[in-house]
């Protein structure tokens, strides 16, 4: 009986003071997203790109947090063409004035609201789209994939600037979201093929054929096999066609054909800018600077998406 006390007193003494240590627990399997948001946190790139789409995302939905001047009013008189005031930062004469004496500082905050709503809101629209279409066409095959295929190959052979020049012309009144729908209707084809492949791939895995042996319905081996697994490269490819979406509405604008006023945009003050470019290069320098600037970020935070994403890279 006492050497039955004596044994049960030593298991219970704790592994720091000599006692039997306690077996490690298993490492928890990490899944392909915790793993890749594992692998971005120590990529600099990533890191700064982020900071960045938060500050424009943050500019975009207040941007009374960083100016508090009227982007449309204007003085003729005293703020014509005024070159800028690097003394007074985040004022209103820090860039500078345009042609109509209105505050190229507040036009630049105020622009990204336009650009980083059509950016998102046309990504979101063609990854949809085109990811649903892609899914059917290479889960199901046969006709379907025939007449998906022969659709994008129409679509695609119509050059995406030039079919919105066409579709936006029939617009009398052109706003952000007539945008958004001349861009979703001809952009959707690169998110198409794309799922489509992955979803091709996928398809023969040895857990989705186990998944029909099991009795699952389509839409279970759809939503919780195919899905999760093919929609890494569509995630890939979407944060990289961002950046040049908002770069198409600058474009759009730009020519006279996209957004209109009184909707603040870069790419109508880049045109605006363009009439002064000899005289005042500085109203052209900072709004061109900042689409240059959102685009390199997004393009930035695609590339490294993708390295993350892809274990050959790594």
């Amino acid at each position: 009986m006492p050497d039955l006390i004596e044994k049960k007193k030593s298991a219970a003494v704790p592994a720091q003071q000599g006692g039997p240590a306690a077996a490690p627990k298993p490492e928890k399997a990490r899944s392909l997203g915790s793993d890749a948001w594992h692998d971005l946190r120590k990529r600099p790139i990533f890191v700064i790109s982020a900071v960045l789409i938060l500050v424009l995302v943050v500019m975009a939905i207040a941007p009374s947090l960083f100016t508090s001047v009227d982007p449309r009013a204007g003085d003729l008189r005293t703020h014509y063409l005024s070159k800028p005031n690097y003394g007074h930062l985040f004022q209103a004469d820090w860039f500078g004035y345009d042609g109509q004496g209105r505050s190229i500082y507040a036009r630049v905050v105020y622009g990204a609201r336009a650009s980083i709503v059509v950016g998102i809101c046309v990504t979101a629209g063609v990854t949809l789209l085109g990811g649903l279409a892609g899914m059917l066409a290479g889960y199901f095959g046969g006709w379907v994939d025939t007449v998906v295929s022969r659709l994008t190959d129409i679509f695609f052979g119509i050059p995406l600037l030039l079919g919105a020049l066409v579709i936006l012309n029939a617009f009398s009144v052109r706003t952000v979201w007539s945008v958004v729908f001349a861009l979703v209707a001809l952009g959707w084809t690169q998110m198409t093929r794309v799922m489509r492949g992955a979803v091709i791939t996928v398809k023969q895995a040895d857990y989705v054929t186990a998944a029909k042996a099991l009795g699952a319905g389509t839409g279970r081996i759809m939503l919780k096999h195919i899905l999760p697994n093919a929609i890494a490269p569509v995630i890939v490819v979407a944060t990289i066609a961002l950046g040049g979406y908002i770069a198409t509405e600058a474009t759009l604008s730009f020519l006279g054909i996209g957004l209109q006023d009184p909707t603040i945009s870069w790419g109508i003050d880049i045109d605006s800018a363009r009439k002064v470019l000899r005289t005042a290069p500085f109203a052209l320098f900072f709004p061109a600077g900042m689409l240059s600037l959102t685009v390199l970020a997004f393009i930035m935070m695609g590339d490294a998406v993708r390295d993350a994403l892809d274990p050959k890279l790594r």
